[in-house]
């Protein structure tokens, strides 16, 4: 995910009506090349993912 290499929160929102999901904060001090590849960056990786898959799971209109 380009949103967790590049960011240091990221904000997950649901389908329709758009609206905020959820609010994950990204700590991480080292983003160099090795970051990518990183079992660190692996796991923040998993947390957009479970948060979208919360998200889309919601019924339509409801905020989860």
């Amino acid at each position: 995910f380009e949103s967790v290499y590049l960011s240091q929160r990221v904000v997950v929102m649901t389908h329709r009506p758009g609206r905020v999901s959820g609010e994950l904060i990204i700590e991480s001090q080292n983003r160099d090349a090795g970051f990518r590849t990183s079992a660190q960056y692996a796991g923040f990786c998993r947390l957009p993912s479970d948060a979208l898959s919360k998200a889309s799971d919601a019924p339509t209109g409801a905020a989860a």
